[in-house]
């Protein structure tokens, strides 16, 4: 089968560009996935390893009919060589790139990383929008990083439609010891409160973390 490979919303200068960020690829015990589980472990360019479960809303669904409920989520210094790794291992459900252009803020909160959430931006904002999405995550005292950033996916298989917003994505980390379900409301309440901003932000995708490989 030909290999199909698909930056989304990418230019080469965004391409000769190094981000941080996230990755999120589906892990199904395949030779694939199997083989990426063990490069990632020894990789010196990912700093953290998850295995996860993922949740779609139901508005991004139609754009990624090959996703899938369980993943490997891994926090990466160099995208570049996250884009190697997933054309070596490409494979027939569509894995995730989060490239961090922005970081909104970091800090410590006492705890465990337990869920990642994943959001995209309507509209482009400018510096000041973002300082106020800024502070307005501050004020959620379980939101350890927040960045905003753009969106690439790999598949073997072309989507049927294209996702109009992988420009405009906001990644936060949340520690936290409760159930992934209080976190998911947590989040949910974070969401609204951007959005009584007048600011229109949607959840893309939740990852609720099971097990940390690293």
């Amino acid at each position: 089968m030909h290999k199909w490979l698909k930056f989304s919303s990418f230019y080469m200068s965004e391409l000769e560009s190094i981000h941080s960020g996230y990755v999120c690829a589906p892990y199904s015990h395949t030779h694939e996935s199997v083989e990426l589980k063990e490069s990632w472990t020894k990789s010196r360019n990912i700093e953290k390893l998850f295995f996860v479960t993922g949740t779609f809303s139901s508005e991004s669904k139609p754009y990624f009919a090959n996703f899938t409920n369980h993943y490997l989520l891994a926090k990466f210094k160099n995208n570049s060589k996250i884009f190697d790794d997933l054309s070596k291992y490409n494979q027939e459900k569509t894995s995730f790139v989060f490239n961090i252009q922005d970081d909104l803020f970091q800090r410590e909160v006492k705890g465990t990383t337990n869920f990642v959430s994943i959001y995209y931006m309507e509209y482009g904002e400018d510096s000041n929008d973002l300082y106020e999405i800024a502070n307005i995550l501050l004020k959620r005292g379980s939101i350890e990083t927040a960045g905003l950033g753009n969106m690439n996916t790999f598949c073997l298989t072309p989507p049927k439609f294209t996702f109009p917003y992988s420009d405009n994505i906001v990644v936060i980390e949340v520690t936290s010891e409760k159930s992934h379900q209080s976190v998911k409301k947590y989040c949910d309440q974070t969401r609204r409160d951007v959005t009584r901003k007048g600011f229109a932000m949607n959840n893309l995708l939740n990852l609720s973390i099971l097990d940390q490989l690293k």
